[in-house]
This record gives C-alpha cells, sequence and structure tokens, in this order.
C-alpha cells in the first residue's frame, strides 16, 4: 500500500447498485496523534453510532514522502490493540497505539492508523449503495529537540496548471491548510480545507491554479498550519 489519500478520513464508496444509502456508522477520535519521547502510548475512541454491530479493522504503517509521493509500508515499530474487534450498537471502544521499538526517536517518525469499518455481507440489500468508513489518523513519534519545521516554496509550471512545492528543511513535519496565491493583491490560486503534511526533511507538491493567472514573479502564499496562520515568499522556477 505505497499510495494514500492526502485527508484525514476517507470514505470509500461500495456499489452495490443505487437508490438510497446506509448512513456510515463509526467514529475516530481524536484525528491526530503526537507523543514527545519518552511518551510511547495513546489511545484512539471509536463509536459505533448505529442500531447494528458493526466490525472494525485498525492497521499501522510506517508514513513517508519520497520524491513527492505520500507512501505507506507496512510496520511492527508501532502496533495497535487490538486490530480487529465487533463493536455492539452505540457503544464505544478503545484502540492503544504502541511504540515497541527499543531504536531512540532520533527526529520525529510518521505514521498513519488506519481504522476500516469492515462491509458486512449479511447486511447487504439489494439496490443500495453502502458507505464502508476508513480513517487514516497521523501519528507521530518525536524527539523534543527535533527542530522546528523550515519550510521553502516555489511554484512551477506544470502542463497549463501551476504546482506548489514545499521543502522542510527541519525535523518535525508542517500541516498545510486554506491556501491562497497572490500577486500583489491578485488571487491566483487557492485550496481550502486540509492540503496535506510535509514532513521533515520530505519535499510535497500540490496542484494549486493555472498559469493563465500567473503574470509577474512576486508570489505569495498565506494559509493555515499547526502554529496559526503564515505568510511565505514562494519562488517561481521554470521547468
Amino acid at each position: 500500500m505505497r499510495r494514500m489519500l492526502s485527508c484525514i478520513a476517507a470514505i470509500t464508496l461500495c456499489f452495490l447498485g443505487a437508490t438510497y444509502a446506509s448512513a456510515a456508522s463509526l467514529r475516530v477520535a481524536p484525528t491526530n496523534l503526537e507523543l514527545i519521547a519518552p511518551d510511547s502510548a495513546a489511545v484512539l475512541n471509536l463509536t459505533n453510532e448505529s442500531r447494528q454491530p458493526i466490525n472494525i479493522q485498525v492497521r499501522v504503517f510506517k508514513w513517508t514522502q519520497v520524491n513527492g509521493v505520500e507512501q505507506l509500508e507496512p510496520t511492527t515499530d508501532v502496533v495497535a490493540s487490538p486490530p480487529l474487534a465487533k463493536m455492539g450498537p452505540n457503544a464505544n471502544y478503545v484502540v492503544r497505539v504502541v511504540r515497541v521499538s527499543k531504536a531512540p526517536v532520533r527526529k520525529e517518525d510518521s505514521y498513519r492508523v488506519i481504522v476500516d469499518e469492515l462491509p458486512d455481507p449479511s447486511r447487504a440489500k439489494s439496490g443500495t449503495v453502502t458507505l464502508i468508513v476508513r480513517y487514516s489518523v497521523p501519528v507521530f513519534f518525536r524527539n523534543p529537540d527535533a527542530s522546528a519545521p523550515n519550510v521553502t516554496w516555489n511554484l512551477t509550471r506544470s502542463g497549463r496548471g501551476l504546482m506548489l512545492t514545499a521543502r522542510n528543511n527541519g525535523d518535525s513535519r508542517f500541516r498545510l491548510s486554506n491556501i491562497t496565491l497572490k500577486q500583489g493583491e491578485t488571487k491566483i490560486g487557492s485550496r481550502s480545507g486540509l492540503v496535506g503534511y510535509v514532513l521533515g526533511g520530505a519535499t510535497m507538491q500540490w496542484p494549486i491554479g493555472s498559469t493563465k493567472s500567473l503574470s509577474g514573479n512576486a508570489v505569495s502564499l498565506q494559509g493555515l498550519s499547526d502554529f496559526g496562520p503564515f505568510d511565505a515568499k514562494v519562488d517561481i522556477k521554470s521547468r
């Protein structure tokens, strides 16, 4: 499983024909976990909001970013317990996420906990659409001496669109949301909601705007991060 969605909770539609949809029932909180060494364990709280029992599966993957691409790899360094469970109607459940590796956290290690509500074939009905929920929860184990994120930005033309690239020279991740690119007072591109993360020491890129809107050289970026609102200078690079 090498590619992943850039949102914290992804909903997969399993089509069985289509006239109406049954509501998704699983809820997971919190939406991300951060542990500062030597802390090594945290909990996720699961809630079944339906009147029917549901089966869940919990898996942990090592999360990296290589050449601007998100990657998930199986890992034994961090485990979720229990990995499988059956939740009763309107029930609450606790899943422990534990770092079992004895190797010290050098900077910041990143993982994703994938929580799936498994489909129940016995409840499938002809002519329905069943919503199966998947939550992808970021988990970070950070050394207290890890440096803060230090991100540089550039903009390149990619076909008829623009590509925003972030290079994080710090040790810790940078979370990016609700971004706007401007030249002076003119908006040349924007994206609402969570755009994504750039992990420590990694590079990520996202499409934003059209080349038709780019006219000059001075571009600024406004958005939200883990630390609140930010403004940054964006360099324009030619390919």
